[in-house]
């Protein structure tokens, strides 16, 4: 590894760290008017885009207004290959802890995420993670393992999924969305058949088009003008030549996943990935998720472990920024959590600056707006390409507060964890 190399990573690793919230908080506000860390004791305190909440695992036992959403970048810096940005991806997008389980059926399993796919999708998710298997004579979204999905670890059928994508992509035609499938599907062209039948093959991006040889992918203004904004990855080889669909590995780096991928100091490889240094393949895929999930402790891996890891990453891929970066309870964090780190990402890849808010649309490469970025709230108002969306949580173990009227709430017992699958 260069000098120059380790040096950059090491700024970018001090760049993410100086963005955590640990500033005093002010005094309390109300009214809609409270920005980023101020103190806040209902939902309508906090201005659009931030939610009330706390995080008593780094001792935040008072609630502050929370980010919730993520700023589009291709809505400040557009028309670059889609491999020179960052998107948030949701692992196990599907597995929302307030998804009803089958009738008459305790369901057994972790969960991952708090929220629909809708609803990840307008707070500026842009990457689903889905496990899909053959169940009920259909192909089902399950959280299992050994490659058999049980009445008590399914969620739903794919489609249903499937089809929240095809209304979001409908609804908001400059938008781009990868779906990496965790494939248990045997039965001949499911797959293709599946997403023909939800009205997503119009927004297919073919395998035809994909860089194979590690160069930079169509810009994004192309890949919506062709209309090619689903980008659809398998973990089976083989489906590549029969369906159409991209062998995950052809395309994707990516590090270990679970606790191996959030071990301070090491981001090695996923074994079946090519090294992350590799120049064969044009996308990079960041996972950071422990094995075990557990939301209260997600609003702290969210903070600083979180920006340090990637600086880990960006060495260990030879200063290669992550494309995509995949977590669990993406909406909990301290302060900035997740979206801060994506600003983060973005900024220095993009417009040369340290972060996403301080590039300047159709400004020279490095000329930067001087922001504040403790205190500085993104506009979620007028910035293009973002989107408001309820945030919910399934339980309050993170004491947070939400606007009764945008905010569904389905209490479930805590299950002993017996099923396990990353």
């Amino acid at each position: 590894m260069s000098a120059c190399t380790n040096g950059l990573s090491r700024a970018v690793t001090l760049s993410l760290l100086l963005l955590l919230p640990f500033l005093s908080l002010s005094s309390a506000c109300s009214n809609g008017n409270c920005q980023m860390l101020e103190s806040c004791s209902s939902a309508t305190d906090c201005v659009p885009g931030l939610y009330c909440g706390n995080c008593p695992a780094v001792g935040r036992t008072n609630p502050i207004c929370t980010r919730g959403q993520a700023t589009i970048p291709t809505s400040i810096i557009n028309g670059l290959p889609f491999n020179k940005y960052t998107w948030l991806m949701t692992h196990n997008a599907f597995s929302n802890a307030n998804q009803p389980p089958l009738p008459g059926v305790q369901r057994l399993t972790f969960f991952n995420q708090e929220d629909t796919v809708t609803n990840q999708l307008r707070n500026g998710v842009r990457g689903l993670m889905l496990d899909m298997y053959d169940f009920n004579d259909d192909i089902w979204l399950c959280h299992s393992l050994r490659g058999q999905c049980f009445n008590f670890t399914a969620f739903q059928p794919a489609i249903n999924t499937l089809r929240e994508v095809e209304a979001f992509l409908t609804q908001n035609p400059t938008e781009i969305v990868t779906i990496v499938i965790e494939d248990y599907v045997h039965r001949p062209k499911g797959l293709s058949t599946l997403f023909a039948n939800a009205g997503l093959d119009k927004y297919w991006f073919p395998v035809s088009k994909m860089p194979k040889r590690g160069e930079d992918w169509p810009t994004v203004t192309d890949m919506v003008q062709e209309n090619h904004r689903l980008l659809v990855f398998t973990s089976v080889a083989a489906k590549e030549e029969e369906e159409g669909v991209a062998y995950q590995w052809r395309y994707i780096v990516e590090n270990e996943s679970g606790d191996p991928g959030v071990k301070r100091g090491s981001c090695p490889n996923r074994k079946e990935s090519q090294p992350l240094n590799s120049k064969g393949s044009s996308l990079f895929l960041m996972n950071y998720f422990p094995t075990f999930p557990v939301e209260k402790d997600a609003c702290k891996e969210h903070s600083a472990p979180l920006a340090e890891m990637v600086g880990t990453c960006l060495k260990s891929a030879g200063n290669r920024m992550p494309n995509f970066l995949a977590v669990n309870f993406y909406m909990r964090s301290d302060g900035g959590g997740v979206f801060e780190v994506l600003d983060r990402m973005n900024g220095p890849v993009i417009c040369g600056c340290e972060t996403l808010a301080a590039c300047q649309p159709e400004a020279a490469f490095g000329s930067c707006k001087n922001v504040t970025l403790q205190t500085r709230t993104p506009d979620m108002e007028s910035t293009a390409g973002t989107y408001s969306g309820s945030v919910q949580f399934s339980r309050s173990l993170a004491a947070v507060a939400y606007s009764p009227n945008t905010i569904l709430v389905l209490c479930f017992s805590w299950l002993p964890l017996i099923v396990f699958l990353l």
